[in-house]
């Protein structure tokens, strides 16, 4: 088995480079304390924040699009359904799938989502414009 370089920190540095302008950046303080609570809560959290703040909601869900993407690069497909915010059914089924996610692959999906959000921290720490990203 060869090393392969999945380029998290790049991938971390594009997402702040693209959400940089949308005052949004603080959330990537708050995405690193969410990852201990698991995968489920934070793919959760871009519905909570659909409802009244599109952008961070957005910047959420691009960044379990980013986790899934390395993942899936690494050969683990994280369940990643398109879900409507306001529809239950949609909602539960995707959560299913989460907390059904095969004990191994969660926890090394953990240890890369940590990785990625560390990244985040210290590129908005770098990128961040003065007064953004609170």
């Amino acid at each position: 088995m060869s090393w392969k370089m999945y380029e998290i920190d790049k991938a971390a540095h594009d997402l702040v480079l693209k959400f940089r302008d949308q005052d949004v950046l603080g959330e990537s303080h708050k995405m690193r304390a969410t990852t201990a609570y698991g995968l489920e809560r934070f793919w959760g959290e871009h519905l909570r924040l659909a409802q009244r703040e599109q952008d961070k909601s957005k910047f959420w869900k691009a960044t379990w699009d980013a986790l899934c993407k390395i993942m899936k690069q690494a050969g683990i497909t994280i369940p990643n359904e398109i879900v409507n915010p306001s529809d239950t059914r949609s909602i539960q089924a995707m959560s299913e799938k989460l907390w059904a996610f095969d004990i191994e692959q969660r926890k090394i999906a953990l240890a890369i989502l940590i990785e990625l959000c560390d990244s985040l921290v210290w590129w908005t720490q770098r990128y961040k414009k003065p007064n953004n990203g609170r």
